[in-house]
């Protein structure tokens, strides 16, 4: 099979998935992809696909749900169908119990099972993405108050000693440049890209704070607006010593940027590996 076509087969199941906090596909938008004409034949593929599931342990009604469905006939007539809502889970082992001489059913065993590896890496990284998310949350809450500050007055001099202050209220003491020491940054990188999740967002939260309060206590000059900004990291530091949570003693995490560069690699590697794998299977089928 020629990589164009391959592509298009890979949109095609792309396409027909549904996403309502998890991922699923409608039975009916699936059979025909699977290579079945008449829904009463895929019907008997998906009962041995139940009966697989409640041998594994598996809970049917949670990877088959069987639903009700309004379609149009025309002249404004409708009519309910019978359909299931499949998970990933479910519509790989329907594709394992198919009729293994279709080259889709070959297809749709492959690109399941590669789809779950790659919903694994992404659940095995779920921790390191909402550090991620955390540390763009900051970049924009910084942005922020960059636009606000240079509003009242104060110019990137006074934004960094500002900063600099928020950073010593929040760390107990320590200032940036302690903790880059201490946390092994160098002095060009960020402090937020090598601090845990619960750090960066502190920082945020405080720095949120700040912006709000410039607005609407209409703060001008760095005098004021520093003032504002210790006062609200201390506020937060507070919250954290409260859950025994000291920001300056945490150990710090794997550096930010390495880190998406990492993901960047696993997913390119992965992606590669599953267009081997679909690959492979429709030379197995075709030499049948």
């Amino acid at each position: 099979m020629e990589n164009k076509e391959l592509q298009t087969l890979y949109k095609t199941f792309d396409d027909a998935r549904r996403e309502n906090g998890i991922e699923y596909w409608y039975a009916r938008d699936l059979y025909p992809l699977l290579g079945y004409l008449r829904w009463e034949n895929f019907e008997t593929a998906v009962q041995r696909a139940k009966e697989a599931c409640e041998k594994s342990k598996g809970s049917v009604p949670d990877h088959f749900r069987e639903v009700t469905k309004i379609v149009k006939m025309g002249m404004n007539l409708e009519k309910e169908i019978k359909d299931i809502k499949l998970t990933r889970y479910a519509c790989y082992l329907i594709a394992l119990n198919g009729d293994p001489r279709k080259t889709e059913i070959a297809f749709a065993q492959a690109y399941f099972i590669t789809q779950t590896r790659k919903m694994e890496l992404i659940e095995k990284r779920i921790e390191e993405f909402e550090r991620i998310s955390a540390r763009e949350k900051l970049t924009l809450a910084e942005k922020e108050f960059v636009v606000v500050a240079f509003s009242r007055g104060v110019d990137g001099r006074g934004i960094s000693e500002i900063r600099s202050f928020g950073d010593k209220a929040l760390f107990g003491g320590k200032t940036t440049d302690d903790m880059k020491k201490g946390l092994g940054v160098s002095k060009d990188k960020p402090l937020a890209d090598a601090l845990p999740k619960v750090t960066i967002s502190a920082k945020e939260f405080a720095t949120a704070i700040t912006t709000e309060n410039t607005k609407k206590k209409n703060l001008q000059g760095k005098g004021s607006i520093l003032n504002e900004h210790v006062a609200n990291n201390r506020n937060v530091r507070g919250v954290l010593i409260k859950s025994n949570i000291y920001p300056e003693s945490l150990p710090p995490a794997e550096d930010i940027k390495k880190m998406q560069a990492r993901h960047k690699k696993e997913m390119k590697e992965l992606e590669k590996k599953q267009k081997e794998e679909i690959k492979n299977a429709l030379k197995l089928i075709k030499n049948k």
